[in-house]
């Protein structure tokens, strides 16, 4: 196979989604990327956001009293460690099985787990195996 280059943070700026209970998923989230090293950056009374994730109620003027469909969301992670710590967390916070840790033939090195969040978004926890980084994220000041 051809070596690839992964850029990150040039094409997706934030992504929404609209919930129908809103504390549910904050647990659910708060565990799943907690394992991950990311932590919800805020919250208010119909919303909280990590990163590029932003999470609200029905009801907050954002979402206009729609929920939103289902979603797939995969999430980086450093090591298959942390693949299956994520799937633990989030089977414990209230996600259910989609494809427990393991290798997946994607590509070589592909090491991911699947579960459902509390809507029946498919989350994803992934590794794609040694690889080396410029840096470990894209840091931009404003």
């Amino acid at each position: 196979m051809e070596t690839q280059e992964l850029h990150r943070g040039r094409l997706i700026d934030h992504i929404q989604l609209v919930v129908r209970d809103l504390a549910a998923s904050r647990t659910f989230y708060e565990a799943v990327l907690g394992v991950l090293g990311i932590s919800i950056g805020g919250a208010d009374e119909g919303y909280f956001w990590a990163d590029e994730l932003f999470v609200s109620s029905a009801d907050s003027l954002a979402a206009q009293g729609h929920l939103t469909g289902r979603h797939h969301l995969a999430f980086q992670a450093r090591d298959e460690a942390a693949v299956k710590a994520f799937y633990e967390a989030a089977l414990a916070h209230g996600g259910k099985d989609n494809g427990a840790p393991g290798p997946r033939p994607y590509h070589p090195g592909y090491y991911a787990a699947f579960v459902l969040d509390p809507d029946g978004n498919n989350i994803e926890a992934v590794f794609h195996g040694p690889a080396q980084r410029s840096g470990p994220s894209v840091k931009i000041t404003f």
